[in-house]
């Protein structure tokens, strides 16, 4: 990237430097922008200003985690290909060079976005129009400067072609994830869409108890979010507000959703915990009603049911929702989850060491694997009784591998053949 250079600074100072360099007396010159397009820059630097301000005074600088990554490391970057684009940004996907090697997201101003385009018509001025738009990617770089959780992707670094158009060359290097594929998820054990909700909820406790006060998603939906290494993480941080709503009387205070209108408390001048309510539930409409309920072990429908019944009608905060997960993860980690009936294990024959031919395996759902019947148990009388409620099953296998819960449950193959 010729003539491109890193600038390494604290997100407020970093925020403040670039914001002058699109509005400062050496900017390259062009056409000015229209009376409405510079009224709406302004207003955007004046937010930027407010959210550098508040993060100067109530977080404090995070601790060094190695070498930034600049424009000089993009340099020879290989297996550049399409992750996704929306209204504003477009992210790729690239390999850095080595010694790195590392796969990185690399997040733009979309210029053929709807943000972009959108302004264009309205101004005619492609330049402000793309400076505009990427007010929004210094917002979400701050902000990931700022805030740090498992549950956020990490910011690696950020490239600003200063030979360029000011703020029109904005790339941020974030940590890579896979995209949610709802549909891919419905189909996959209880176990793992059990994680992906703990994962929101630990998320939104950290968002409502945040180092900047409580923090809502404006634009809340699954396609916000990536699988990394298995963890649940939002991505976009553009859209979110750190202020709640500012109210006179409860009437002001009204949470409106598609299917369902919430009234909050108007206290001291703001609508009293608006931003967790509004997280809570799109958790709740995006995530738990599909993904919490089904296959799960029946002696812990009764609890989920509790939770899908307390978040869709808002009776739970994020501190009651988190223990009443985490209560959940107690009862099926330790094993408590399963119900007290008859063993079925002394009906098998144990034996260890051994290694059986090829086996022609049946299918179950939902399973670990997509050729055959793994699922998780908590030991061998829940493996043995699981292969006596399968009509196809003679046998089953407990393998070496664990699942997310760490010690248990183990992940287990049966089969149809003896």
């Amino acid at each position: 990237m010729p003539g491109a250079r890193l600038v390494v600074l604290p997100a407020a100072l970093l925020l403040l430097l670039v914001a002058l360099a699109c509005w400062g007396p050496w900017r390259r010159r062009g056409p000015e922008a229209p009376p409405g397009l510079r009224r709406d820059l302004e207003r955007r630097r004046r937010d930027l200003s407010r959210l550098a301000a508040a993060i100067q005074a109530r977080v404090s600088p995070p601790a060094a985690a190695g070498r930034a990554i600049g424009c000089a490391d993009l340099d020879g970057a290989t297996g550049l290909s399409l992750v996704g684009c929306g209204i504003t940004k477009v992210v790729l996907r690239a390999v850095l060079p080595p010694p790195g090697g590392r796969e990185v997201a690399l997040k733009s101003v979309h210029g053929s976005g709807r943000d972009v385009t959108g302004c264009v018509r309205r101004y005619g001025h492609p330049g402000g129009c793309r400076r505009l738009a990427a007010y929004k990617l210094l917002k979400e770089m701050t902000l990931l400067q700022s805030l740090e959780h498992p549950g956020i992707v990490k910011l690696y670094g950020q490239c600003h072609d200063s030979s360029a158009n000011p703020a029109a060359k904005i790339t941020t290097i974030l940590e890579l994830g896979r995209p949610l594929e709802m549909i891919e998820l419905l189909q996959t054990p209880w176990e793992k869409r059990f994680k992906i909700c703990l994962d929101l909820v630990e998320l939104l406790y950290y968002l409502a108890n945040s180092p900047l006060g409580s923090i809502t998603l404006l634009d809340f939906q699954p396609r916000q979010f990536v699988m990394v290494n298995g963890v649940l993480k939002v991505t976009d941080l553009d859209d979110v507000s750190t202020e709640e709503l500012s109210c006179q009387t409860d009437k002001d205070c009204l949470l409106e959703f598609p299917t369902k209108t919430f009234s909050l408390k108007c206290m001291h001048g703001k609508c009293e915990g608006i931003n967790e309510q509004r997280n809570l539930f799109n958790a709740y409409r995006y995530f738990f009603t599909y993904l919490l309920p089904h296959t799960a072990p029946i002696t812990l429908q009764p609890i989920l049911k509790d939770i899908l019944n307390a978040t869709g009608d808002l009776r739970y905060g994020a501190n009651e929702t988190l223990r009443a997960f985490q209560k959940v993860l107690h009862l099926y980690k330790s094993g408590l989850y399963l119900q007290k009936k008859p063993s079925h294990l002394k009906e098998y024959i144990a034996l260890r060491g051994f290694h059986s031919g090829t086996a022609e395996d049946y299918k179950c759902w939902p399973s670990y694997s997509h050729t055959g019947c793994m699922l998780s148990v908590h030991n061998a009388e829940e493996a043995a009784d699981v292969c006596s409620s399968h009509p196809q099953c003679q046998r089953f296998i407990i393998t070496p591998q664990k699942t997310w819960t760490a010690q248990i449950p183990t992940q287990t193959k049966f089969t149809n053949a003896l």
